[in-house]
């Protein structure tokens, strides 16, 4: 039966389009135990590395998802469709994906007045939060950032 929760979990990650929390998979797959669970998850992944494939399982805050391993994911990746935001939005994504936790004022100062605009595009799909801190707002990237772009931090 074990054999057949690995394969159950593999198809529910396989026919997910997002990352799913252990709770998630719990209820897709029926098994109750989150121990009994995270440890399949774990095989499950051991498995998907030491295989000759270009698929992976990877972790993203406690949650998992199928991806690419490299460098099959960089050759590939133009197939894939990308996310709908504006050049000058994905500009700023990029930059403050490389400078997580940069206040809003700098991004202006380094982009103009409609960095603005492009902040409020990205918080609106939610791949930035914007808090207010002090006269301006600290930006950090989210985890549907993290799992849209699939940066890996388990």
């Amino acid at each position: 039966m074990e054999g057949d929760y690995k394969e159950l979990i593999e198809a529910v990650l396989f026919m997910s389009p997002r990352a799913l929390s252990l709770g998630e998979i719990s209820e897709a797959t029926g098994i109750a135990s989150l121990g009994a669970l995270q440890t399949a998850i774990n095989e499950v992944i051991e498995e998907y590395r030491s295989r000759k494939t270009a698929l992976e399982i990877i972790g993203i805050d406690n949650k998992f998802m199928f991806s690419l391993k490299e460098p099959f994911a960089s050759r590939v990746s133009r197939l894939a469709e990308g996310p709908d935001l504006s050049r000058g939005a994905l500009r700023v994504l990029a930059y403050v994906s490389k400078n997580d936790g940069i206040m809003q004022s700098s991004i202006v100062k380094i982009f103009g007045a409609g960095a603005y605009d492009y902040v409020k595009e990205l918080a609106d799909k939610e791949f930035i939060e914007a808090k207010k801190e002090g006269r301006s707002k600290k930006i950090t990237t989210t985890a549907k950032f993290r799992e849209y772009f699939n940066q890996a931090t388990v």
